[in-house]
């Protein structure tokens, strides 16, 4: 396994990332608890959680438990890790809806202190590593967000932000306000959906991220298994058909075709080829595979050690259905910040 520094902190992270937001489901929870060691073995130290995963109705699919009979992702997770916690990088989040009342969601302070106590209880432990804001809260100003998130770290319950699902301008005005306030709470970190297919986040999230030092950390890297393995097509349940939403557009599929040709001729399995390039793009420290058995985590940790050449990154890189709005003109690259840049 091979790893990248996450943001400015000085903590490394494993290039590959275990995801659980169907821990419980595919996974079932003692598959899971399997397929924690086999990370854990395998060199895998960073793990993404949420307090949501797991256990909510959109997981739901036939051969599982109902949702009301399953056990928290984070829970599974923590006892998966008893006794080696201090191993693992965890991340998780909050911001999802976690009940019925009007307050059970939201970035809040009284919601965020709220979930972060739950968290901790579920993966029993005293600290998270990396808390992030699982999307955007339009109710509540960021500054009381950035705030509370001090407030945790300097209580010792969380050791760094991120933010997840959240435009450039959005972490542009949280690196300010952090700056601007003196909190410790600046994210390092900005979880967003970004795969060869689904290149979105390189219009501004990137460079914005790049020029300010955090990581990106992607999630869906295999846009639902389909940059995995033709054979996703035959599955009952596929994509983001495992959350409720629709399946593969015949624009997608022709993408992960070629994909699949170009890793056949260069003796390569399509999985190996999409993490690869996904980590080739600047300021992605590790990208978050969902495996749902021990075998395609142990398949998609060996993306960690492949090597492509410029010439095949660049034939993969002009396989996107849509090129990025955002561009440098030739021979040009973002700026790197200095220690006397402002943030404004």
């Amino acid at each position: 396994m091979k790893y990248s520094l996450l943001g400015q902190t000085g903590v490394r992270v494993s290039k590959i990332a275990l995801g659980t937001a169907t821990f419980g489901v595919a996974p079932g929870a003692e598959e899971a608890e399997r397929v924690v060691g086999a990370a854990l073995e395998l060199g895998i130290n960073f793990v993404d959680t949420a307090d949501v995963y797991g256990n909510m109705p959109v997981f739901d699919r036939p051969g599982a438990k109902p949702a009301a009979e399953r056990e928290p992702a984070e829970q599974i997770l923590g006892r998966a890790l008893r006794g080696r916690r201090d191993e693992m990088v965890i991340a998780t989040k909050s911001n999802g809806i976690v009940g019925l009342g009007v307050n059970d969601r939201g970035l809040s302070r009284r919601h965020i202190i709220t979930q972060v106590e739950k968290s901790l209880r579920r993966l029993q432990t005293d600290y998270i590593d990396l808390y992030y804001a699982h999307d955007i809260d339009p109710d509540t100003r960021p500054e009381q967000t950035l705030e509370v998130y001090d407030d945790l770290i300097r209580q010792g319950k969380i050791r760094y932000v991120g933010l997840s699902n959240h435009p450039a301008w959005q972490v542009t005005r949280a690196l300010w306000i952090a700056d601007d306030r003196r909190l410790a709470s600046a994210p390092v970190a900005a979880q967003v959906k970004y795969n060869l297919i689904d290149r979105a986040a390189e219009r501004e999230l990137a460079p914005a991220c790049e020029q300010f030092g955090l990581s990106i950390i992607p999630y869906a890297p295999l846009h639902g298994g389909l940059l995995a393995d033709l054979a996703v097509l035959d599955r009952e349940v596929s994509g983001d058909e495992r959350f409720g939403a629709p399946g593969f557009s015949e624009a997608e599929v022709s993408v992960a075709r070629e994909v699949d040709r170009l890793s056949r001729e260069w003796g390569l399995s399509p999985y190996q080829v999409a993490l690869t390039w996904l980590l080739s793009r600047p300021a992605v420290a590790s990208v978050i595979v969902g495996p749902e058995t021990v075998d395609e985590l142990r398949a998609n940790a060996t993306a960690a050690d492949v090597l492509l050449d410029t010439k095949q990154l660049d034939a993969l890189t002009a396989l996107a259905i849509e090129p990025p709005a955002f561009h440098h003109r030739a021979g040009e690259g973002p700026l790197k910040p200095t220690s006397a840049d402002a943030i404004v």
